[in-house]
């Protein structure tokens, strides 16, 4: 990378790291208050954020790059975020999502502090089994047919989300 994209890349971890603030103080404020359940699209527009600038930088660097990581994670906090803004009904569901989310959005924030190590070992497995088995029930739970999320016209699914912890290293 030249000086230029490393000075891009420190606006990028410092902006994202201000979001994931952000994030972590809206998570922790609507934890356990149903009544809140729609902060969680608020939630899905920041982390969006955070995907959309590491997707584009990512075009940049290869393959292995943490910034693939860094973005896969935050679009499967975008998907949970989203879906989870429509729960409707369930409160035990909504704490599940919003402890999900608390937890899948440290790994991006430890995804972040490393993304200059470039290929970072925290990064090749950033959940654990048990995270990845909560993610998969939580979106089994979240496609059922009444939570369809609409976005540019494309239904997110299981598959997608499949697809995204399959990219990080779980499929």
């Amino acid at each position: 990378m030249s000086d230029l994209d490393k000075d891009i890349l420190k606006d990028f971890v410092n902006e994202s790291k201000r979001l994931i603030q952000d994030l972590v103080e809206l998570l922790e404020a609507i934890e356990g208050d149903f009544s809140q359940v729609t902060q969680l699209e608020e939630f899905g527009q920041k982390v969006d954020r955070i995907m959309g600038a590491a997707q584009s930088l990512a075009l940049l660097v290869p393959p292995e790059h943490a910034l693939h990581k860094v973005a896969d994670c935050a679009a499967l906090c975008k998907a949970v975020g989203y879906k989870a803004a429509h729960i409707k009904g369930n409160p035990q569901l909504y704490d599940v999502c919003v402890a999900l989310l608390l937890d899948a959005t440290e790994v991006l924030r430890k995804g972040l502090e490393n993304i200059e190590n470039e290929t970072s070992e925290d990064l090749k497995t950033p959940f654990s089994a048990t995270f990845v088995d909560r993610l998969r029930w939580v979106s089994q739970q979240l496609n059922a047919p009444e939570l369809a999320v609409q976005k540019n016209n494309k239904k997110m699914d299981q598959n997608e989300i499949d697809e995204l912890i399959r990219k990080l290293g779980f499929g």
